[in-house]
């Protein structure tokens, strides 16, 4: 009747050594260490920096208790461990002298940081410890500052290619339309050209002013220049679409609960409380591109002017991923706002590596247009960060490419196409932002909050124990480690998530202790009652665990719905309570059903014939 078969008796004695396995790596507390990443998008990161980073160690007799390189998709990063922080300052300062001799330009993020100290036995299974909230550890705080002259810039040259559609459309003769900082200007070889084009397009743009200004050399010249309120709302949106994509970024990072906000008219501010890879999150975060696509100028007037070192009017000089020089036309014919998609992938003919692209329907019909008009010509996609471009690759042109699906193929391998393809669809931003203010939070005011939600939550349960013990003694015993052992699953399920625990989560776990309690507290009392009603001691086991696991289900039930309202519609502090509330009712649930029940079948299920059992005092109605 009490006894379990033995897969049963297996799952709980599973679940208490992955309890145990995955709740350790939260006491070896952490070591200094410094992390090397790219500070651009192009920059690789593999074993031969991991070599690199060793041998500049080696050189000045400073040696790392260990020094790995890990992949995280197509990015990579390597860290190297020291004994302590004064090694963790010296190492740094020579590693970063070293990969980046240019301290203006550099191609490698090294930045301090703290790794978990557990043993690699543990790191190899996958057990890693929980993020602390910037309440409990710190975290990472950045400015950034965002480049609403880029923003305008930006929308100024795809106003200019509205216009050239808008006027050949309307078959306006025009010689030029241009952007001149911010403003586009159209060249006429007439006046009533002019005026005949200013109409057309007043009528086609009405948030742009355009005025006459003026006539030199038999050329007539037309001004157009956003509104106040356009340009308003051209910022509004830069900001606003530039933290989305701060939010799509982040997520890469598993932080819980970012702070991810505007402040004043042109900056945003990142908090990623709890996060140690912090050179990581600076990567990232540093990483914030801005897309271009460009037709290159390879006509022999343009080759012989870059070898000769100089650039031609009309045309800038970029370079590609292996440093060769390249001429790009100043026309820029789509940005990042008209890509939905981007995904590796192979050509079906030639099984080489592809990138494919979804354009939206505005980005298709300017695709179709210049794909039909510049066959057998490159096209650099671009890549803008901090305000310096570098083109990802120029493929060429070689048929008229309908529709919003768009394929780029050329010397690339299948993991430069995913590299490519990952920095595309990353999202793209409307402004280029640049990391203006790092901080780091330290965990001063952290450690003493760790303290004392540690010791209230010890207390708490050290006096639940104490009384349930008393009242129920070896009943209450079971209770307690059913109670020890919810608290160890909830532990081992918030490290395997990597969720982030605040003080709010350690109100939860305070509170889960409580709830845990009274799941014992309602099959106990259940037992009781059925001893009082005369059953034999196996029988009122069997019913007491049987019938108060209805009570028990519908208590956790209705909290566990009211515990994913607050995932749903909280914020901050609210959400890192509720995860943690919410984990917490499955594990004990868990534990005081499946868990308690296993020991009280282990000690009395064996005995065939059972007299009494410790439960307490049974206090029975005296009968008249």
């Amino acid at each position: 009747m009490n006894r379990y078969p033995l897969w049963k008796y297996l799952t709980v004695a599973v679940a208490l050594v992955i309890g145990i396995l995955y709740t350790l790596p939260n006491f070896f507390g952490e070591s200094p260490a410094v992390q090397v990443a790219g500070a651009k998008s192009t920059v690789k990161i593999d074993t031969t920096v991991l070599q690199r980073v060793e041998d500049i160690l080696k050189s000045s007799n400073i040696t790392p208790t260990s020094a790995y390189f890990e992949q995280n998709g197509p990015v990579g990063t390597v860290r190297a461990r020291f004994e302590s922080t004064d090694v963790q300052l010296k190492a740094k300062d020579l590693i970063e002298k070293t990969l980046n001799p240019d301290p203006s330009n550099p191609d490698y993020t090294v930045a301090l940081n703290l790794l978990p100290a557990s043993p690699n036995w543990l790191t190899a299974l996958g057990a890693h410890p929980m993020y602390l909230g910037l309440d409990l550890r710190g975290g990472v705080h950045f400015l950034l500052q965002v480049d609403m002259h880029g923003a305008l810039t930006g929308r100024y040259d795809s106003i200019a290619n509205d216009a050239r559609s808008t006027l050949r459309e309307a078959k306006s003769p025009v010689s030029s339309i241009d952007r001149n900082d911010l403003s586009i200007v159209s060249t006429f070889e007439s006046a009533d050209a002019r005026s005949a084009a200013a109409s057309e397009l007043r009528r086609a743009m009405p948030d742009m002013v355009f005025t006459n200004s003026g006539d030199s050399g038999g050329k007539f010249f037309l001004t157009g220049k956003l509104t106040d309120t356009a340009m308003a709302q051209v910022q509004t949106n830069a900001l606003k679409q530039n933290i989305t994509t701060l939010h799509n970024r982040i997520n890469e990072l598993g932080v819980a609960e970012p702070i991810i906000q505007q402040q004043g008219v042109d900056r945003i501010v990142v908090q990623l409380p709890g996060v140690q890879d912090v050179a990581k999150a600076k990567e990232i975060l540093g990483r914030t591109a801005t897309l271009e696509i460009r037709m290159v100028d390879d006509s022999p007037t343009a080759m012989a002017a870059l070898n000769a070192g100089t650039v031609p009017f009309g045309l800038e000089r970029y370079t590609d991923r292996d440093g060769r020089p390249l001429l790009l036309r100043r026309q820029v014919i789509l940005t990042g706002e008209n890509l939905q998609d981007a995904q590796p992938g192979r050509d079906q003919q030639t099984q080489q590596p592809s990138v494919n692209l979804t354009l939206d329907s505005k980005g298709s019909r300017i695709f179709r247009d210049v794909t039909r008009n510049n066959i057998n010509k490159r096209m650099a996609i671009v890549l803008f960060e901090q305000g310096k471009g570098q083109v990802v690759t120029a493929p060429v042109i070689r048929s008229e490419i309908p529709g919003g699906q768009v394929q780029i193929t050329g010397s690339m391998s299948a993991q430069e196409a995913a590299d490519t393809s990952l920095l595309l669809r990353a999202g793209a931003l409307a402004a280029p932002m640049e990391i203006i203010e790092e901080r780091t939070i330290g965990p001063s005011l952290g450690a003493d909050n760790i303290a004392k939600g540690f010791y209230s939550t010890l207390y708490g349960f050290i006096a639940i124990a104490v009384f349930i013990i008393v009242y129920y003694r070896l009943f209450g015993v079971f209770s307690t480690l059913g109670l020890a052992f919810n608290v160890l699953l909830l532990l081992a399920v918030l490290s395997m998530l990597q969720a982030t625990l605040t003080l709010p989560g350690i109100a939860a776990i305070a509170l889960t202790l409580g709830m845990a309690i009274d799941s014992n507290v309602l099959i106990n009392e259940r037992i009781r009652e059925e001893l009082r009603a005369g059953l034999p001691p196996q029988q009122a086991i069997h019913l007491g665990f049987e019938r108060a696991w209805g009570t028990i289900l519908d208590s956790n039930l209705t909290t566990l719905i009211v515990g994913l309202s607050l995932l749903a519609f909280g914020t901050g502090p609210v959400r890192g309570f509720a995860v943690v509330h919410c984990i917490g009712i499955l594990t004990s649930m868990f534990s005081s059903i499946v868990g308690v029940r296993a020991l009280v079948n282990l000690w009395y299920g064996r005995k065939r014939k059972l007299q009494t059992v410790s439960i307490g005092q049974i206090w029975k109605p005296e009968q008249d």
